[in-house]
């Protein structure tokens, strides 16, 4: 992985992105060198980690202590019925090095806590976070923030979702995800997915801009969506782009 030239394999393999004037060969050996952990192995997970694998990302780390149930997989794209019962972060590290053997997928089938936060986060380049509940949500944010580790944020619920990078360790006009909360909002006031439902291909939707945007801060190319919420309504079939600003008194 540390060689500084792409293989002839690996050539033909991502010969088009090399084409791309974007990204090129330089781009591509950014990408072999990188190393991005997904936090959540669900709706949201399942197309970014397929995409991020078949792009070469170097290394992937996959977090996930839950296990496949057969409610998942109307969304879950990683997972079939033989999957049912195992741990996911397992099965979807076997499914992407099938994918790509050119990538090191790495396993973490536990939950992530503030015990082990710091530790795993430190580990790698950029994490992407496709996680389903507000607290979890907000401690990679924060552990993000202090390790200056760029944050690739999506959610989904119902037939809406919602994207952004959060690089508040770079200051202004960099905010943060609590700049876009309510201060009083209790954690546990958004309804889960099982609640309130989910359209499986809008999770996909999300999960493939969420993959694009990983590419683009690992690549530095194009233009990050930190400070810009990008805002996708599957009923309408639109995407609006909303600015964020810093919160007076929230980022110091």
């Amino acid at each position: 992985m540390s060689d500084a030239r792409l293989s002839e394999e690996e050539i033909r393999r991502y010969a088009r992105h090399i084409v791309l004037p974007e990204l090129g060969g330089v781009g591509q050996l950014r990408l072999r060198a990188a190393r991005v952990l997904v936090v959540g192995a669900g709706g949201l997970g399942s197309p970014l980690l397929l995409y991020l694998a078949a792009a070469g990302i170097g290394t992937l780390g996959i977090v996930d202590d839950d296990r496949v149930d057969p409610s998942n997989l109307q969304r879950q794209v990683l997972f079939d019925d033989g999957a049912a019962g195992r741990l996911k972060a397992e099965v979807a590290a076997e499914r992407l090095r099938r994918l790509n053997p050119h990538v090191r997928v790495i396993a973490h089938p536990f939950r992530l806590d503030a015990a082990n936060a710091a530790e795993l986060i430190e580990a790698y380049d950029l994490v992407a976070d496709g996680s389903d509940n507000l607290p979890t949500r907000l401690l990679v944010h924060d552990t993000c923030r202090a390790l200056r580790r760029p944050l690739v944020s999506a959610s989904v619920q119902g037939l809406d979702g919602q994207l952004t990078t959060w690089k508040a360790y770079l200051g202004g006009p960099h905010p943060c995800m609590r700049c876009l909360l309510d201060p009083d909002m209790a954690p546990d006031a958004l309804p889960s997915c099982a609640q309130a439902g989910v359209l499986g291909p809008a999770a996909g939707v999300l999960g493939t801009l969420q993959a694009v945007e990983v590419i683009k801060e690992i690549a530095g190319i194009g233009v990050s969506l930190s400070g810009t919420l990008l805002v996708y309504d599957a009923a309408s079939a639109s995407l609006e782009r909303v600015r964020v600003g810093r919160r007076p008194g929230c980022c110091g």
